[in-house]
């Protein structure tokens, strides 16, 4: 078999759909995020970036940079293998203790990333709990579907946010399953937000555990950047929270908090932390920093809600319509893999802005947009700009406009 051609074939048709997928090849520069330098000759020199979960701009941080460089300059640049086998630093350590607080649990557990977190976790509870059934809201993220697939353990889909309907497959189930509600705070799609009171009351109505990814949330929410469940005083009331730190929080890794025994418990369980190199210290040292200094500060979460409102209200103005939702994720719908793919052409070679075109399998076809996460960093002249950018696209591409 021409294995090459094969492929060829497969990524030909994904070209045809618009779906195929292509790196910008940006860098970011120290002291001037959001712009970065673009090193496509087709591109200006910088670039204004309009897309990076680096929410709050921490990764820029002169206290979480110097954390990092600090904890290299001690420890060396990698873990050197996993916890098992290479012990664990007092970096990391640290870490999952600044974590627990965070979310008022007595312990945490760090994975290599948000995604393997999710994938560990729900895999390692799914398959070693009895009679096992994980109810998984029908937008969840692709980690969470993975490690629930991955586990073998009975999944029954929910209705998007709808605590009734949950509360109906609750309902369904036998008495002896063990039941996991499985869902997010902040839906980074459509930045939607769950109705969480209403969810934690249905699961705790049925004796069910609850599982929440707040990935989109910490550092953003919450007095001290404990996310949603925080912000809405119900961490207590959560079994497990999962988070990560390569968002807000502007590092890398991934996260989950809850009692001890449940930690140890995925802890010694999970092949996805067991057979995984654990983070690197000084990078354990710069995402501690980071979460401590958001826990008391509050000037980058204003200034973050003060740029998204302005965003939305810009584009209010000139009509260009964007999913209402009450978070700081802000969808421009294009509806059409093509075109979107097109747009976001236009607007790096011709005004310098980079936003990546979301398609197909991350959203579902004829959803195609354009996700826009507004930042502390981004100036009000960024701000105009972008919108004077799609608004001249507006009218060149005869995109339906919203009425005004």
């Amino acid at each position: 078999m021409d294995f090459d051609a094969v492929f060829e074939d497969q990524l030909d048709a994904l070209k045809a759909e618009g779906n195929y997928r292509i790196f910008a090849e940006l860098d970011r520069q120290c002291g001037t995020f959001p712009r970065v330098q673009s090193n496509d000759h087709e591109t200006p020199d910088e670039v204004t970036v309009w897309c990076s979960n680096d929410y709050l701009g921490m990764g820029q941080n002169p206290k979480v940079r110097a954390a990092m460089i600090d904890a290299v300059a001690a420890h060396g640049t990698g873990a050197g293998g996993t916890r098992n086998i290479s012990g664990t630093s007092g970096a990391h350590v640290a870490l999952e203790a600044e974590l627990a607080d965070l979310h008022g649990k007595q312990a945490a557990l760090l994975f290599t990333s948000g995604y393997v977190s999710n994938w560990a976790a729900l895999s390692t509870l799914g398959s070693r709990l009895p009679n096992c059934v994980i109810l998984s809201d029908a937008l969840n993220h692709a980690s969470m579907i993975e490690g629930i697939r991955h586990s073998r353990a009975q999944k029954v889909i929910w209705k998007h946010n709808d605590p009734e309907d949950l509360d109906r497959k609750l309902s369904a189930l036998p008495a002896n399953a063990t039941k996991i509600v499985a869902f997010e705070s902040v839906y980074s799609m459509d930045g939607d937000i769950c109705p969480m009171k209403e969810i934690v009351e249905v699961a705790e109505k049925h004796g069910a555990m609850t599982y929440l990814d707040e990935v989109h949330a910490v550092g953003l929410y919450g007095p001290r950047g404990g996310g949603i469940s925080e912000q809405l005083g119900l961490a207590d009331r959560i079994t497990l929270i999962e988070g990560t730190l390569g968002k807000a929080y502007g590092c890398m890794g991934g996260y989950i908090t809850g009692s001890t025994v449940l930690c140890d418990f995925i802890r010694s369980f999970a092949s996805g932390f067991i057979f995984t190199t654990a983070l690197p210290p000084a990078v354990a040292a710069a995402a501690q920093c980071s979460i401590a200094h958001l826990k008391v500060s509050q000037i980058e979460r204003a200034r973050h809600r003060q740029q998204v409102a302005r965003l939305r209200n810009a584009l209010d103005a000139n009509g260009i319509p964007h999913l209402e939702n009450p978070s700081h994720i802000i969808p421009v719908m294009i509806n059409d893999p093509v075109k979107c793919r097109m747009l976001s052409d236009i607007l790096m070679r011709d005004w310098g802005i980079y936003v990546q075109p979301i398609n197909y399998p991350t959203v579902p076809k004829g959803t195609e947009r354009l996700r826009f996460t507004p930042g502390p960093l981004h100036s009000n002249a960024d701000i105009d700009h972008l919108v004077s950018g799609l608004t001249v696209l507006w009218k060149q591409c005869a995109i339906s406009r919203a009425i005004a």
